[in-house]
């Protein structure tokens, strides 16, 4: 199904949102790189597939711009935020997801104040999504902060 015509303000959530995904692949695959260096293993591979989770994402909303007549671009990649310690890993992957939720959470607020069904559900289901993956740090962190 294409658009004939697609509110501006959804392009640009969808634009953000790419940037916001292809931030969280960087994270992820640099901190399950860093884990398996420091022979974390078990947790790298955890990172590793939260980081294939992310894309999936990424992709999908290159999809859904594409369906709507948009060219995809990521225009706001920022470095990998990187930490000595193991807390400070799982703790730098946490507030990422934590703005990944709160953005998704705005873009649906958007979509149901503007009456756009199809796009709303589009970014509910991502919203879901994340929230499990800052579940999963959440466990992480907690795990690991009483290990210490």
């Amino acid at each position: 199904m294409t658009y004939t015509k697609i509110d501006a303000k959804v392009l640009g959530y969808l634009g953000r949102a790419l940037s916001l995904e292809m931030n969280a692949i960087q994270q992820y695959l640099s901190v399950s790189r860093l884990t398996q260096l420091r022979g974390f293993d078990d947790l790298s591979r955890t990172f590793r597939h939260e980081a294939e989770e992310e894309m999936g994402h990424a992709e999908r909303i290159i999809g859904r711009m594409l369906v709507l007549g948009a060219a995809p671009n990521a225009t706001q990649l920022r470095p990998a935020v990187l930490g000595e310690s193991l807390p400070e890993l799982i703790a730098s992957v946490q507030s990422l997801e934590n703005e990944i939720v709160a953005f998704y959470q705005e873009a649906v607020s958007y979509c149901v104040h503007i009456e756009d069904f199809d796009n709303r559900v589009f970014f509910e289901q991502l919203l879901k999504e994340e929230q499990e993956h800052a579940g999963v740090m959440n466990e992480l962190q907690q795990r690991h902060m009483l290990a210490k």
